[in-house]
């Protein structure tokens, strides 16, 4: 990097006597000569003025020659060391015979430090106003007091000679012979840092920072306030410097045959060098550096920040041209964002151009230029057509001279913007595209999206927002009952403008094409599934022809496009299917991936989900009914679906609906899942009795769930289903049936008589005793009874069985049952009596088939068909303990052993006789209880209460005397009976309830 950092103009010359030593004030030069004498130079321009007065702090040297304005002969008797000029202060120090102070711009002495006779250095802190003094081996530290004389701080003793010295912070760094330490000025306490160079003296040169900038010979090394060494990088001069003075941000050392400047920014280049033979003193000014040789003075003036801009950017410096950018004045902030931005458009397209793709990004990213610019480069990626995003920024002319005299520039060319087309112009421009179009180019892209894309989607996003909240306001606005007619009539107001919504769909239409073509489909699966904006025809045809199917379907459905996206799902299962699949297809596709799709359109779109699930619910039975019935889908509409287009899958349907909850479905349902079974179970039966294979214990699958329904649900209507019945077969449903109708007797007549299965009989019984048990108000007690009688007169039972078989009998409740009819009630009367006569034994009126029977006091047949004893011992000797045993022998033969009812008596007057030996005890225990109680009653009603003369009343604490009195139950509270009497009534009146006034 070279280029004019500096001008180097000749200030002033011929003058008399050699320069010693030089200082700048404002604008005015003061030169320290070999003959003592003090001269002062001023602009040609301010003496033309006729500015004979006093010195003036002017902002800086001037570009144009000096004259002497004021010689003070003798102003030194001896030869001068060094001169500074503190500004701040308006104050000369001097070094000769001993440091001496004078007053700016009059020069009147204000102090000298005799003490400081013999100094060979000095370092001035203008900040604090601490001077420090070498001398000999000693070090003397001074303090300005008031402005008019210097205290003595400290004094501390060194190895050697100082050579070199300056502040930092709160330290000295010193330069002694061959080493550099760093003293506390406090304790006077030294700590080395490193030898110095072999050939050139110790060289300490203060940096703005606050760190130090120490020579090894021709190398400048950096350190902190404490001596420990930065990790920035060394300045390699060219030779040893003799002195370096810092004029921000560059560092322009004094060779012997030149001047050279170097960067301050790693790895600090060489930046120029001035061709200035014999230069002996260099001066930091506040605007320039001073060069002075014998008899002259060149001042290197800085060329302008913008036309140094200039020159590193046409050189393709771009990265010192950014950091001069950032020197630029506060006041200039729009000009500088123009020209960094300018810069990095053209440094990114400098590296695009040479193949570092991710830099040149990051270059397009700093610049914050549109990303249409950037994508426009890329012209493979195929972007919608917007009508509000604007070409791509115009940044300012940066050759305006307005814009240029703001920073002082008087370079007449500046940085132009580049269009994509200029810069792209190469001889052979289809390699170039392809270069552009290599796959780093596409990865760095990428990346510059995914940084971009957070910004320009959330500003998407707050445009969608504030559209909705101004479309909601104005609905409300529009729907008040008091706005008339034509102003709701009146159009609304357009949507605010979409170019962040346009500029997102750009953004996400390019990313997900760049990473479909760098092989990242799973970033472009991510980037579709979640919130984006993608242009829907551009993408879609994208991703088909690279068969990204899987994309696609999510891409459909962040567009809320649920039909198209289960369309395409539907014919990638079926070819998948296939036996000849599509070999384009980089996945398998399954029924249950529509499953998936469809669990979240339950609640949104159920009818949509009813619609496709048709094509899965055979294939995948089971997992499309769970998602109907995760889905909270109303039964009704997932049922009357089934039945018009898939009537097969109708009953799996509710038998999984029935499993999670008898409850889950109404009883409408309940009796069409009864409904749809019976009717196979009929078609089935037909069948078999067609081929004459019917048999009542032959079991089909759909006949085991229908039996098992009609047992365990109870929403169907029992008498329509008791009349599709057959009425010479299926007897075990009708049992059911006529058990859920109350008809307790006919059911076990079908169990006993037809199917030939007293266990069956028997577990009814139990059936309907437990559950009677379990209702109080419905008692079933004599339901065992029923079936003995069932045992004892088969005939009879057989004839009614057959009879009601043909005429069936309405249901009845038994525990609502209400009996309106007479013949009922005489029937019912005529068994009660006959019971009473037959040995005093009520049987519950509450059963209704104990009721019909008429038969209770016969024997054993009517038409000399066989009974069933057997049978009957049998259920008497098993539910001995439920059995009613007198109404039960009452219905036995007359010829029946009494050997055989052994198994049934035994345990009952067990039984019995323990019952009546439990209530004997328990009757003499509520005996001697009552006998306790009375005791004590007599006990407490013989308590004597003793009256005397002191005896007093404890409600009004009068004497009792000879007045009626109340004991309370303690036995020891006594009152007046009066007083008693009204404390009663105050309670009955504060307890009743308040008249309202």
């Amino acid at each position: 990097m070279v280029h004019s950092a500096y001008d180097s103009v000749e200030l002033l010359k011929g003058c008399p006597a050699r320069i010693e030593a030089v200082a700048s004030y404002g604008s005015k030069i003061l030169l320290g000569c070999s003959d003592g004498s003090l001269r002062i130079y001023a602009p040609s321009s301010a003496l033309a003025a006729g500015d004979d007065g006093p010195l003036s702090p002017n902002p800086g040297i001037r570009r144009e020659p000096y004259i002497l304005e004021r010689t003070v002969t003798g102003f030194w008797k001896r030869a001068l060391v060094a001169m500074e000029a503190s500004r701040s202060r308006d104050l000369l120090l001097s070094l000769s015979e001993w440091i001496a102070l004078h007053r700016l711009p009059n020069l009147e002495t204000v102090v000298a430090i005799g003490k400081t006779k013999g100094a060979n250095v000095f370092s001035w802190d203008d900040r604090r106003g601490f001077l420090c003094v070498g001398r000999q081996k000693r070090i003397g530290i001074y303090r300005l007091d008031g402005g008019r004389e210097f205290v003595e701080v400290k004094e501390f003793g060194v190895p050697d000679v100082v050579k070199s010295m300056a502040w930092c912070g709160e330290n000295i760094c010193l330069g002694i012979r061959r080493e550099y330490m760093i003293m506390n000025c406090t304790t006077g306490a030294l700590s080395e840092v490193f030898p110095s160079g072999r050939i050139a003296p110790p060289l300490v040169v203060p940096l703005p920072s606050g760190e130090l900038l120490l020579g090894k010979d021709n190398i400048g090394v950096f350190v902190d306030q404490n001596g420990k060494l930065l990790q920035d990088g060394r300045i390699c001069w060219s030779e040893a410097p003799a002195s370096v003075a810092i004029h921000k941000p560059y560092a322009v050392g004094r060779l012997p045959r030149h001047v050279e400047i170097r960067s301050l920014r790693a790895p600090y280049p060489l930046v120029q060098t001035v061709v200035l033979r014999d230069v002996h003193l260099l001066l930091q000014s506040n605007n320039c550096v001073i060069a002075t040789l014998s008899n002259s003075v060149y001042g290197l003036l800085p060329v302008p920040l913008g036309a140094q801009i200039v020159q590193l950017t046409a050189s393709g410096d771009f990265e010192e041209a950014l950091a001069l950018c950032k020197l630029l004045p506060p006041e200039d902030s729009t000009l500088r964002a123009a020209k960094e931005s300018s810069i990095h458009m053209r440094y990114g397209h400098y590296l695009f151009d040479n193949g570092s793709y991710e830099e040149s990004m990051e270059q397009f990213l700093a610049s914050q230029v549109d990303i249409n610019y950037v994508l426009s480069l890329y012209p493979s990626i195929v972007l919608p057509k917007v009508l509000t995003i604007a070409e791509p920024e115009k940044f300012p002319d940066l050759n305006d001279e307005s814009l240029l005299s703001r920073v002082s520039s008087d370079a007449s060319d500046e940085i132009e913007s580049s269009s994509p087309s200029q810069l792209q112009e190469s001889d052979d421009k289809s390699m170039l595209e392809i270069k552009k179009m290599s796959h780093n180019a596409l990865m760095a892209l990428v990346k510059y999206l995914h940084k971009r894309r957070y910004s320009i989607i959330e500003r998407a996003t707050a445009e969608v927002t504030e559209e909705v909240v101004s479309d909601a306001v104005q609905d409300s606005i529009t729907s008040e009952p008091y706005r008339s007619k034509s102003s709701s009539k009146k159009r609304r107001p357009t949507h605010i403008s979409s170019v962040a919504r346009e500029m997102a769909t750009m953004l996400d239409t390019a990313l997900l094409q760049a990473l479909l073509l760098t092989g990242q489909s799973s970033g472009a699966l991510e980037l579709v599934k979640g919130p984006n904006y993608c242009d829907l025809k551009i993408c879609e045809e994208f991703l088909k022809e690279r068969n990204q199917y899987t994309a696609l379907l999510e891409l459909y459905k962040s567009n809320e496009m649920h039909r198209e996206a289960l369309r395409l799902l539907n014919q990638l299962v079926e070819e998948s299917k296939s036996s000849f699949p599509n070999s384009e297809l980089t996945q398998k596709f399954r029924p249950d991936m529509i499953i998936d799709y469809l669990k979240p359109l339950c609640r949104s779109d159920p009818m949509l989900v009813l619609e496709f699930s048709m094509h899965v619910l055979e294939s995948c039975p089971t997992e499309t009914i769970e998602l109907f019935l995760s889905g909270n889908i109303p039964a009704d509409l997932i049922n009357s679906y089934l039945k018009q287009h898939a009537p097969n899958m109708q009953s799996t349907y509710l038998e999984l609906m029935l499993s999670m909850s008898e409850n889950g479905i109404n009883t409408d349902l309940q009796n069409e899942l009864v409904q749809i079974y019976l009717s196979e179970v009929l078609d089935w039966y037909k069948d078999l009795k067609e081929q004459e294979n019917w048999d009542e214990k032959t079991y089909s699958s759909t006949r085991r769930k229908l039996l098992t329904a009609l047992e365990s649900i109870s929403g169907y209507n029992a008498e329509a289903l008791l009349k599709r019945l057959p009425s010479d077969g299926l007897y075990e449903e009708r049992a059911v049936l006529l058990g859920k109708m109350n008809q307790h007797q006919l059911a076990l007549s079908l169990y006993v008589h037809k199917l030939h299965l007293p266990a069956l009989a028997l577990a009814y019984c139990d059936w309907v005793y437990e559950t009677g048990s379990r209702h109080p108000s419905r008692s079933y007690a004599n339901i065992y009874l029923t079936l003995l009688q069932i045992y004892l007169n088969p005939q009879r039972t057989v004839k009614e069985s057959d009879q009601r078989t043909t005429n069936p009998v309405p249901s009845q409740n038994i525990g609502t049952q209400r009996i309106g009819s007479a013949k009922v009630k005489s029937r019912m009367a005529k068994k009660i009596a006959e019971i009473e006569v037959a040995d005093d034994t009520r049987i519950s009126p509450s059963s209704t088939d104990s009721g019909r029977s008429d038969g209770d006091g016969d024997e054993v047949t009517e038409g000399g068909g066989p009974i069933m004893l057997n049978d009957a011992l049998d259920l008497l000797s098993q539910r001995w303990d439920r059995i009613n045993g007198a109404q039960a022998l009452r219905l036995l033969p007359r010829e029946t052993k009494l050997q055989s009812l052994l198994p049934f008596l035994e345990p009952l007057l067990k039984k019995s006789s323990e019952g009546r030996r439990n209530y004997s005890v328990v009757k003499s225990l509520r005996y001697s209880e009552n006998l306790q109680v009375k005791q004590d009653l007599y006990k407490y009603r013989q308590t004597a209460v003793k009256i005397d003369g002191d005896s007093t009343c404890s409600l009004c604490r009068k004497r009792i005397g000879s007045s009626v009195f109340a004991v309370y139950p303690n036995g020891k509270t006594l009152v007046h009976f009066v007083c008693f009497r009204d404390s009663q009534n105050m309670k009955a009146v504060r307890g009743a309830p308040r008249k309202q006034l």
